[in-house]
């Protein structure tokens, strides 16, 4: 059985992550498939960030240019080595504010999904809880010799010379 803290905790990190992922479902199952509005990506500057490690992770940011007009984006995943500045390559837009992605789409969806199945999995104790059904209360009734609801079961009592009182000789 789980306690209340482990349903409250549980409960509480399950709706943290469902909030990071629910919004997302749209936009990365439309990047997974590249479909969304499509035009063409300039790359203008590279940022890198290094890591521990010396680990470091790229991105080209540049300009997203369709048919409703441009705007800056970065592109998804874009390296150090796969672009050159001014570089321009069909891009989509799948309705991300400051992100485009390349035509073969993006693989977001696997970590979306898997933050969604440990939402899922953390509401177990919850919906058990809730789902459980209470065991029925134990009722004794006046037949077949057991005590009833509001009686009290009847004992011989002695007097001081040890007679059973109530009952005759």
């Amino acid at each position: 059985m789980n306690s209340r803290f482990t349903i409250v905790v549980a409960t509480a990190v399950a709706v943290i992550l469902l909030a990071l992922a629910v919004p997302n479902l749209g936009p990365v199952l439309r990047a997974a498939r590249a479909d969304g509005t499509w035009g063409t990506f300039t790359a203008s500057r590279l940022s890198c960030v290094v890591h521990p490690g010396n680990h470091e992770v790229c991105s080209w940011y540049g300009t997203f240019a369709a048919v409703r007009g441009s705007r800056e984006v970065s592109l998804y995943g874009s390296a150090r080595e796969t672009m050159a500045a001014g570089q321009a390559v069909r891009a989509v837009d799948v309705g991300r504010p400051l992100q485009v992605y390349p035509p073969g789409g993006s693989n977001e969806w696997i970590f979306t999904s898997g933050l969604l199945l440990v939402a899922v999995a953390l509401l177990y104790p919850l919906v058990s809880r809730l789902w459980r059904r209470p065991e029925p209360a134990q009722q004794v009734s006046d037949e077949g010799g057991g005590v009833g609801e509001g009686q009290a079961e009847e004992s011989p009592v002695g007097d001081e010379t040890g007679d059973q009182i109530g009952q005759q000789p």
